[in-house]
Parts: structure tokens; sequence; C-alpha cells
């Protein structure tokens, strides 16, 4: 399976004079794309897949049966079938309904978010890569402490300004449930926020009583299924704050949403519909997002197959309900021109900075300070290698550029690896820089992941003769960086963190990051974000959550136009203090550029600079 997580397109070299035909490029994080997960993690996907909806179907026959967590005492609780219906009258009797008090963060105070993961089962190593994916939007707000749920002891929720689970291991037959009982009684009498994603809501229900959970929130999880005519249908959007999103997951790989159960009549409280899915082939919707009380339960997990405009962008909403409900409307965009390099066009750039400067729009320019063609494939044959310092046409158009708007950033050393294809052709702008990648027999660009020498003292070794570079033209040091094709090691986004005091990108987040084990480099996740976090490295990453400009289809992905980035941006006016951030190679004409400034203003979006996008 190809590696696209995320992790969009780039456009022609720089180093391709305008009478060559173009090349095809890497689809390596620039752009748009609908996977999130590695190779390895979307095998583990489909697999979770078939199991999930294999226990699905015991708990709709009522034979899943669920062990319990060890209790402290260290004994193993006994083994019970999932609660029916016949067993609520007298477990009601047990318990009653205690109102909850929905306790907000206000906006002038520093949030903190525990984020409680599954990662036991077979497939337990998904839950760390969808727990980092929600903690890196967490980190926008405050504070994030990232934890199993398994570890999890009584009280914990009071600690924090939200709490958050990630149910993504379902428990039953051969896994018992790791989740504490205290977590389940807990979860139900706090008054903090708390969001359930995913699987095991019905073990919350059953645990604390399924009448008590009834009354409790107004629906009832123990009937609320998956696939509950026997299949996940097709649900191919979802609405949200008026914005339709997208939801394209491949045929084996889709989980299904949630239908739950909602109850209505007296002594149940409303439930309010935050978002609504819609299945393509009956046209029917059911709840996406609920909430009632304290809680909020997203119906699947919304971190894989995602794009621009997908239903993710209701998931990084949601946050600011539990984390910052004050937060005022705020919609900015910001465009960056990619892939400038000692043999870009100075007229070229020139008019650029011309444009933007008449429209008043700071804006970033990503430059390469060495270019390189080690096989000489645009130079019949001959190696040839340029820095900056020996482009002063350039430098001179570059520091015009500063002088009228522009934000120098770093994007790598050579935007190109050694002297092999990687996958293209070496020359600088069109291969990965820090990560290996190849083209399989079908298009596809596939991730091999990190190269042979990678390592911290190899990272910073390129980043320093960078730095170098920039320094030899007479340029200013750049304090921004964006990877190569966005694609690095976790040692190497450390680097970048040490040297720059931000980056601008999408990234990879590896397995074992969280748990502090060794990292699996073939095991990753892939994220972009509407607003600027603190992610899971340790370092302040600002959005780029829009794309680039396209004109021609390539590698299994098709063109992407101005429409399809207005496009984008609307459907990321659902987050309420969201960026449209995207990107622009200067080779093209000005036109799209033009096309795509004015579709985001005419949507109500200002344009700000990269500094801005950290505040």
């Amino acid at each position: 399976m190809v590696v696209t997580a995320l992790l969009g397109g780039l456009g022609l070299s720089d180093s391709a004079e305008a009478t060559k035909a173009p090349i095809p490029k890497p689809p390596g994080r620039e752009g748009n794309h609908p996977i999130s997960l590695s190779s390895q993690s979307a095998e583990d996907l489909a697999a979770w897949t078939r199991s999930r909806l294999a226990l699905e179907k015991q708990r709709k026959a009522r034979t899943l049966v669920v062990r319990p967590a060890v209790p402290a005492a260290g004994k193993p609780a006994p083994s019970a079938p999932v609660k029916t219906a016949s067993t609520r009258a007298t477990q009601a009797t047990a318990t009653q309904a205690r109102p909850a008090v929905f306790k907000q963060a206000t906006a002038a105070s520093t949030a903190s978010a525990l984020v409680l993961y599954d990662n036991t089962g077979p497939y337990g190593q998904l839950g760390e890569l969808y727990a980092m994916a929600l903690s890196n939007l967490a980190g926008h707000f405050g504070t994030v402490n990232a934890k199993p749920v398994s570890s999890y002891t009584a009280g914990l929720v009071e600690q924090y300004t939200a709490t958050f689970y990630i149910g993504s291991t379902y428990y039953g037959g051969s896994v018992p449930d790791a989740v504490p009982a205290a977590f389940y009684q807990d979860a139900l009498t706090t008054g903090h926020p708390v969001t359930w994603i995913g699987d095991n809501i019905w073990n919350m229900a059953n645990s604390v009583g399924v009448t008590q959970f009834e009354q409790h929130y107004g629906w009832d999880p123990t009937n609320s299924y998956f696939a509950p005519n026997g299949t996940v249908g097709d649900i191919n959007q979802v609405s949200y704050k008026g914005q339709t999103l997208t939801r394209s997951i491949p045929a084996g790989q889709d989980g299904g949403v949630l239908h739950p159960a909602l109850l209505s009549g007296p002594g149940y409280p409303q439930v309010n519909q935050l978002a609504q899915a819609t299945d393509a082939n009956s046209g029917t919707t059911s709840p996406w997002a609920i909430r009632s009380g304290n809680l909020t339960y997203v119906g699947e997990i919304p971190f894989a197959y995602v794009s621009e405009s997908d239903r993710v962008v209701a998931m990084e909403d949601l946050l600011f309900d539990s984390l910052a409900p004050a937060t005022a409307e705020r919609h900015r965009a910001f465009v960056r021109l990619e892939d400038i390099s000692p043999k870009s066009d100075p007229t070229q750039l020139r008019s650029m900075a011309d444009y933007l400067s008449s429209q008043n729009i700071t804006y970033g320019i990503n430059v390469i300070p060495t270019y390189t063609d080690p096989k000489g494939v645009y130079n019949n044959g001959k190696p040839e290698t340029v820095t900056l310092a020996q482009s002063p046409q350039v430098v001179s158009a570059l520091k015009y550029m500063l002088q009228h708007g522009a934000v120098l950033m770093d994007h790598g050393d050579t935007h190109q690896y050694s002297n092999v294809n990687n996958p293209y052709t070496g020359v600088t702008g069109d291969d990965f820089e820090f990560f290996k990648a190849h083209v399989d027999t079908s298009n596809n660009v596939v991730y091999d992941g990190p190269p042979p020498e990678d390592s911290t003292a190899w990272a910073q070794s390129r980043v320093t003769a960078a730095l170098a570079g920039f320094a030899a033209a007479g340029l200013p040091r750049p304090t921004l960086w964006t990877t190569p094709h966005y694609a690095a090691s976790a040692a190497d986004y450390r680097v970048f963190g040490q040297n720059y005091s931000a980056r601008l990108e999408r990234s990879l987040y590896f397995a074992g990051t969280l748990s502090g084990g060794a990292v699996d480099s073939s095991r990753y996740i892939g994220q972009f974000f509407p607003y600027w976090v603190k992610d899971v490295y340790g370092t302040t990453v600002l959005p780029e959550n829009i794309g680039n400009y396209e004109p021609l289809p390539y590698n299994n992905h098709p063109a992407r136009l101005p429409a399809d980035l207005i496009a984008s941006a609307k459907a990321n006016l659902a987050v309420r203090d969201g960026v449209a951030s995207f990107f622009y190679h200067p080779y093209y004409a000005l036109d799209p550029l033009k096309q795509t400034v004015d579709g985001i203003r005419a949507l109500g979006y200002t344009f700000v600079g990269p500094t801005e996008l950290g505040q």
C-alpha cells in the first residue's frame, strides 16, 4: 500500500526550465493525500477492521463475552456476557442517576488535557498513533498528558481541564477490557468535560449501569452499532456547523461510524447532535458526534484517511468546546512560495513579490540554499551543484522579496538525497532529503523509512550546512523550517526543533514516541493542523492544511486547482479559530495564485504572516 499519509504533492521542480517537459513529482507531504498511516499501520488497520466487525456481530447477538479489567487487588473479575435489555431493571435498582455539571475553562486559563488510549490487544499499536494525533491538537490549548487507559487511577479526571479517551481496541473475546472501572465511574460523575472517541462506550454503560447511563445521557450505547444493518454502509460525508466535510475510506478499511440509539421521553436528557453523517448508499443520516451532560461522544476515530476537507475538521473544532469554549471566531490565511533554490528564476520571484506586496500580504519563502543535480538529469548528463553564494541574481531577488513582505524560511539543505533517485531524479526540489522512497509498479510513491545513516548527528550536519549556505550568501538566518516533502525521522524532527523556533509543515509521528520505547519507523501517522500546535516532539508546528496548486495529475493523484484550494478553505471555516494555509510554486503563472487568494479572501479570511500563525 502506498504511504501518502497526508503527504501532499509537489509541483514542477525549480531546477526544470520552462522549456523542459514536466517530470512526475513526489506526493511527498506537500499537498493533498487521503491516507494518514504508514503502510504497516494501514495493514494493521485493515486487520483491526475485520476483527472489530466480527466482535461487533457478536455484541449485537448478545454473545460477546467481555472480561473486565483486573481490579487493584490483582484478582481478575469473572467473565460476563454483554448486558442485554432484560438485565436493566435489576441493574437500575442498584444505582441512581446523578446530575453532572459541564465545567468549562475560561479563555484566560491555561488548559490541560488528559489523553487516554488503548495499547493492548493485537492492534494496540494503533492506539498510540491516534493518541499522538489527538495530543498534538490538544497541544494548541495547553499542557497534555497522554497515557494508556489501563494506567488510569481514580480521580485523575479532576486534575485536568478535560479528558479524552480514544477507544481503538474493541474489547471482548480473547482481549480483556483494559479500561479500569474507576475511569468508567469517574467519566460519569465528574463535572469536567469528557470526550469519548470510538469503541467501548457500551462497556461504560454496562459498568455504571445501563439505565443509569440512559438517564444520565439520554442514549443507549448497548443498542448502538457500527453496522446496524449488518454492514457499515458507505458514509461519505459529515455535516458540521454548516459545512459539508468529506469522508473517503477504501473498501476493507472502514470500521464504520457508531449509530447512537437516542432516547426520548420523560426522564431522559436532551442529546445535542453536533454533527451528522450521511450514507451515500441509502441517503440516511445519523449523528456523527453528540453531547449530553459532561460527555461528548464521537462515533469514530477520525485520524486515518483524511484530506484537507475531511471530517477531521469537526474533531479539530470540537476540542475548543472542552478546552477553550470562550474562543472568539477568527479566520486567518497564509501563503508561502515553495522550492526556491539557486536555480530559480529571479524575474519570476520579483513578479511574485510585487503581486503579494500589492495585496499587503506577508508571506513565507521556502528557500533551499544548495541546488544539486548529481547525475546531470537537467544538464545534459553533466553533474551540477550551485549554491546561493554562487547565484547573486537569485540572492538579490530574495533580498527584494524580504523588503516586500517575505519571511525567510529554510527548506532543507539540498532537498534531495545523495546521487540516487529518491524517488525520481536525485535533483534538488524533486526528491526527499530526510526519508527514503520509491515508485512502485502501480505508479505510487512508497515511503521506505529513514536512510541508513539517519541520526541526530547526520540531521544536524545537514542543518548546519544549510544555515552556512544562507550566511555565505549574506542572507539572514531563518528561524522557521519546512522539512522537504514533509518526511523525516523522529530524531530529525527533534533536531529541527532545536535549531528553529517553529516548523511550518505536515509531519510524521512514529510509534514509540509516547511510550518512551524504541521508535518504530515502520509505524507512524501523518498529520496536518488547522492551527499552531505544540507537538509530541516538543516543538511548535505552524499550520499547512490546504495543500498546493498542482495543475496536472501525477502518481494516481488528481490535479489540484484554485477551486479545490478554496473549497478546502471553506470547509475549514468550521474551525472557529482556524487557518487556511497553502503554498505555491513561483514558476507557475500568477493567475492561479490570484484566483486562490481572491477566493480565500472572499470567504472571510484575513492573510497574515507566518510569525502571526503562532499567536
